[in-house]
């Protein structure tokens, strides 16, 4: 009897593994192939959090167990068994500067609350103008900040889902945008052991317009007719833009998994709003119960004009008290045109 029903609950778990995968090739081949690049608002959203999930090429959302979850998919926060601050840090590109702070708080009985706050900075630049185009001598800067709310619980020992609140603005100089958009993710444990699937969906909200009071300007409301008001003032009105809606579908598998080693491989298949679809590559390779740990990947295969290629990284863990682990990590992001990126994330688990 329980062999029996061992092997019932192994196939429907492969039939809902391959239904999932039916509906995301039917989507995505009822996709036009028309592709919108660079037509969403608060691209910042779209950057990888964590050295761990940017290490293995960006196919995480099914290992998504750690407080970076609070990025890659609400639902894997449930598997958080320790209160957790994080901190990841990368000088993303010339000039940006990218930084994230989470915190997560699992509550017995109840589900796992997390915060989390993503910061996208510029270094102060020169204003110039027509007339002045070596610059006014007043500098601005500009800012990309996106706070959310997550929540996620465990419906089942194998099921969970989770979902995350943010409220986003982007600034430049006297002029900002806002917007709202709701994460939702899940994360399973199929029957096959050491098979996980997980699917998310990132940035569902609202259009964000640019506003404000480097907009105005001097008009002349009749042209053709003299002595007009010469203080009238206008404001330029622009367009409002979606933001980056990311659709994604991943399987990771444990193909070894010991005290002393653990090898985790990794596929997601990305669809998003503003690009084309793609699939990213990782693995994990785990030393000395989980202390030292090796990662690689590739992101954005099979995209046309692809930008991002090769990452790697590394991850230790140690105990820093009797309660207290620190985890810290290195991830390398190539580009094919920009500058390679580097970052650093640090983890308290206490």
């Amino acid at each position: 009897m329980k062999t029996t029903i061992r092997i019932r609950n192994e196939k429907t778990g492969l039939i809902f593994i391959l239904s999932c995968m039916m509906l995301i090739a039917a989507a995505t081949g009822m996709a036009q192939e028309v592709k919108k690049v660079g037509t969403a608002s608060a691209a910042f959203l779209k950057i990888p959090v964590g050295a761990r999930g940017s290490a293995m090429g960006s196919a995480f959302v099914a290992s998504a167990d750690d407080p970076s979850a609070l990025y890659w998919n609400p639902g894997g926060l449930s598997r958080n068994e320790h209160r957790a601050l994080v901190v990841d840090h990368s000088p993303w590109l010339p000039g940006l500067s990218y930084n994230f702070l989470g915190v997560v708080v699992p509550i017995q009985g109840t589900g796992t609350l997390g915060i989390g706050v993503t910061a996208l900075t510029t270094q102060e630049m020169d204003v110039t103008t027509p007339a002045n185009p070596m610059g006014t001598g007043e500098k601005f800067d500009a800012s990309s900040i996106a706070v959310g709310f997550s929540f996620a619980r465990s419906l089942t020992d194998r099921f969970s889902i989770g979902g995350t609140f943010k409220y986003i603005t982007e600034r430049i100089f006297n002029c900002k945008a806002t917007g709202i958009a709701f994460d939702v993710g899940t994360l399973y444990d199929t029957p096959l052991s050491g098979l996980r699937l997980g699917v998310s969906v990132s940035n569902f909200g609202s259009k964000m317009r640019i506003d404000g009071e480097d907009l105005n300007v001097r008009v002349d409301i009749a042209p053709d007719q003299l002595g007009n008001n010469q203080s009238v003032v206008g404001r330029l009105k622009t367009e409002r833009f979606d933001l980056p809606l990311i659709m994604r579908l991943g399987l990771s598998y444990d193909a070894i998994h010991s005290q002393n080693l653990r090898l985790t491989v990794a596929a997601d298949g990305v669809n998003p709003s503003d690009n084309a679809q793609s699939i990213n590559l990782g693995a994990e390779l785990a030393f000395l119960n989980e202390r030292l740990v090796l990662r690689g990947g590739y992101s954005e295969l099979f995209l046309e004009d692809n930008e991002k290629g090769l990452t790697f990284g590394a991850g230790v863990k140690t105990n820093i008290a009797s309660n207290v682990k620190l985890e810290a990590g290195y991830a390398f992001q190539s580009f094919v045109h920009l500058s390679n990126a580097n970052r650093i994330t640090l983890t308290l688990l206490f």
